[in-house]
């Protein structure tokens, strides 16, 4: 029968919607397959190949007539077939590892519902569970009653620079209608480990990155810290120059380092200046009652960024900006769009969240976050933080006296970054010179791309400063365990003795 052609379109809906069916229990059985495979130790961490190679295997360009939905399933097998397996036990290479059951659940959920997050009529549901969510995150910054604001934005970057320009609304409000011209010029102060998009968000705000001061650092914090207010001093005193935030990082992302949070709210209240942590990869620690002492003295911030979807595990994206002063989120984002907002609706407008986004269309972020912690509770987020910095105090204790491995950093690690070089054979009895630093600062790249094309893990590496590349390890997925760290050890050591 041409079903096209039927007379009977019920007939016909139904013979394309088990067409339908068919081919979405074909892609679940694609997706449920990858998942068994990502959590296998046997299985590669990823299959490499150059993206000339990738080019050249498949055809990846698009057409002007439909494929069939066979070619549409070889096309999402070949999609995982070379996707990094991130929930791998053996991938350390980025902040946010791991793959959690209930969170990829609460992703298919809200990709099926396929809504917006600017108003209450069109996601009652997630916009209710955002404003439940953002105040228990609120609550456990220490701002009582869990008052304040905040919302879900696109990544700690993005949560920055909301921080940036909500901080420069409350100085100078005019800026809003006037722009940067009606202002006095702006700096902002953070430290020489902080993330870049202070800068980033400086530059894109019109502020400009020249306005970032940065205040030197030690291996670990803001130090030395007692110069802070004299910079502070001096650049206030240049003609023009207003200091209008001080953004303090909670879990650097290099070393893992926590700035002096109650020493730096001293200086922002006696100066009078927008305090802001950022918290992006030291947040989670706060939902451990064994750790969370390292952000002491958050509950004094102004705002503060946490993203869920790096400690806590929670899948990409999922990134918190919070703000301890209600209501100047919308004051500083509105724009009063009427097609959207309208101001005679039947229900409580303050659940309208959009007009205090810089973003229009908004993803559904928070539904993976609040089924998680319903499903692990606030004791489930801190058992898997708690082990992941056991973990990391592990690697430490393996390699701290091992031959061959050298810290960058005395001591524990502050979170789960554990800094340290590799030193071949043929390097370690060499001088302590420019020779032995420029054949040390290749072998973290060679031992890297050696671990890309056997694909049995990754790690990062970058340098810092006067310090060459070296590995930067962060552990942030619970289905790690020690036989993995004692891998990663020796699978260095295979890959990098002949260099």
């Amino acid at each position: 029968m041409n079903l096209s052609a039927s007379s009977n379109p019920s007939e016909t809906f139904y013979a394309e919607w088990q067409s339908t069916l068919s081919f979405l229990q074909d892609v679940m059985d694609i997706l449920l397959q990858y998942l068994v495979t990502n959590f296998d130790r046997s299985t590669k961490v990823i299959d490499f190949h150059y993206p000339n190679e990738l080019l050249q295997e498949y055809n990846w360009d698009l057409a002007d007539q439909p494929q069939t939905l066979e070619e549409i399933l070889s096309n999402c097998r070949i999609a995982l077939k070379y996707a990094i397996k991130t929930g791998h036990p053996r991938y350390f290479n980025q902040l946010s590892t791991g793959l959690d059951m209930v969170g990829l659940a609460a992703d298919w959920l809200t990709s099926t519902a396929n809504t917006n997050m600017f108003t209450y009529e069109i996601a009652p549901v997630f916009v209710l569970l955002e404003y439940v969510t953002l105040r228990k995150m609120r609550e456990i910054i220490g701002w009582p009653g869990g008052a304040g604001d905040g919302i879900f934005s696109p990544g700690g970057a993005i949560s920055n620079m909301y921080a940036m320009l909500i901080a420069r609304f409350k100085m100078f409000p005019e800026v809003k209608e006037k722009g940067m011209a009606a202002i006095p010029r702006l700096v902002a102060f953070t430290s020489e480990h902080s993330h870049f998009s202070v800068k980033k968000g400086a530059a894109a705000l019109g502020i400009g990155t020249d306005s970032v001061i940065l205040i030197r650092c030690d291996d670990r914090k803001f130090s030395p810290l007692e110069h802070f207010p004299v910079v502070f001093v001096v650049v206030s005193s240049l003609q023009g120059f207003v200091p209008f935030l001080v953004s303090a990082t909670a879990g650097t992302t290099v070393y893992g380092a926590f700035d002096p949070l109650i020493a730096i709210a001293d200086i922002c209240k006696k100066y009078k200046i927008w305090m802001h942590v950022d918290g992006a990869w030291g947040g989670g620690l706060l939902m451990s009652r064994k750790h969370k002492w390292k952000l002491n003295g958050v509950e004094r911030a102004n705002s503060v960024t946490w993203n869920p979807h790096k400690m806590m595990g929670v899948p990409l994206q999922c990134s918190a900006l919070l703000v301890r002063e209600e209501g100047l989120m919308q004051s500083c984002n509105q724009m009063h769009a009427s097609y959207l907002f309208q101001q005679d609706k039947h229900y409580d407008l303050s659940y309208d969240t959009g007009d205090k986004a810089l973003q229009c269309g908004r993803h559904v972020d928070v539904f993976k976050l609040w089924l998680m912690w319903r499903a692990k509770g606030t004791v489930g987020f801190e058992a898997h933080i708690d082990k992941c910095l056991e973990l990391a105090e592990y690697l430490y204790n393996k390699i701290k006296n091992r031959e061959g491995f050298e810290l960058v950093i005395e001591g524990k690690p502050q979170h789960t970054n554990v800094c340290f070089w590799y030193v071949p054979p043929s390097l370690r009895n060499m001088e302590d010179n420019e020779e032995r630093m420029n054949r040390l600062s290749k072998v973290a790249p060679v031992i890297k791309a050696r671990m890309m094309e056997y694909g049995t893990t990754m790690v990062s590496y970058q340098p810092l400063g006067d310090k060459v590349n070296f590995f930067r390890m962060v552990i942030s997925n619970p289905a790690a365990a020690h036989q993995d760290i004692d891998f990663l050890i020796e699978e260095i050591e295979r890959l990098g003795q002949d260099l």
